[in-house]
């Protein structure tokens, strides 16, 4: 908020990146960063809930979210919520993992649209440290909203803090719903067929890997998550299907997934990239 009353990007230069020594001399603008983190709090914990209260009414116990502080651009690293029974049917796992993503999504969207009509529009592009990509949601937000206003190519607005954090709540919920181990998009592909899941997997972390090496690091992040023994996906032992309505919620996840995933979130942030800078120095 800092940098926006100031007409700069969130990420302007490399103060920004980590910002610490100014924050503790500068807590007096404390509060301005409340409508940030704020939204995107607000958007997790909704996000989480969403997964609560689909274990309420599958009679699955559950703690209440936590969420989880870390020194990261964002200051989070999500939220989660602790399953303290297993969960019996392939039903519940497909509501208690459809619906957190779901929930999550709706607040994102009103956010962005609320966010997108506080950004503003300069007749200079700011500077920036590096360029965001926005999904396909984002795009068509700013298309219907503004059809002859912001722009993002080329991208001469300034973006509302709230659009940032509504942002990066994308993000997220795209980094959930990848149809793998025990994300929220692995949980759904197991409810719809567990042999599916053993198939795609493997196929989806091969994926991740090359878009990490291509596109962004953060995929090779998130294939070593997905390497870890805790992430292996329990057996589920209820041969019933999930049947309609239930099971439409697996396809409009999949749209989900294709409307928030960004190949590229960030430019200039791949494995290729960072070595060849290496190599040049």
């Amino acid at each position: 908020m800092f940098n926006f009353h100031r007409g700069l990007f969130p990420l302007a230069s490399d103060a920004d990146i980590f910002p610490y020594d100014w924050v503790y001399s500068n807590l007096r603008h404390f509060a301005e960063g409340l409508p940030f983190s704020a939204t995107l709090l607000g958007i997790l914990l909704i996000h989480e809930f969403g997964h609560y209260f689909a274990c309420r009414a599958y009679g699955v116990r559950a703690t209440l979210p936590y969420l989880l502080p870390a020194p990261s651009l964002s200051g989070t690293a999500g939220a989660v919520i602790r399953l303290r029974s297993r969960v019996k049917t392939r039903s519940a796992l497909l509501a208690i993992g459809a619906f957190g993503p779901i929930s999550g999504f709706i607040a994102a969207l009103v956010m962005a649209c609320i966010g997108i009509h506080l950004s503003l529009a300069v007749p200079v592009e700011p500077t920036k440290l590096v360029n965001f990509s926005p999904p396909l949601i984002m795009r068509l937000l700013e298309h219907f909203l503004h059809p002859s206003g912001l722009s993002y190519q080329p991208a001469h607005v300034l973006w509302h803090p709230v659009f940032v954090a509504s942002w990066i709540a994308i993000l997220i919920t795209s980094l959930n719903l990848i149809p793998a181990g025990q994300l929220d998009g692995g949980h759904i592909l197991y409810a719809v067929s567990p042999r599916l899941h053993r198939i795609v997997t493997p196929i989806t972390m091969g994926i991740l890997v090359v878009l990490g090496i291509t596109s962004w690091l953060g995929w090779l992040l998130w294939t070593g998550l997905l390497f870890l023994p805790g992430m292996r996906h329990p057996k589920v032992q209820d041969p019933v299907d999930p049947t309609f309505p239930l099971v439409a919620v697996a396809p409009i996840c999949f749209v989900l997934l294709v409307l928030c995933i960004s190949a590229q979130p960030f430019s200039n942030a791949s494995l290729m990239h960072l070595v060849s800078r290496v190599f040049q120095h």
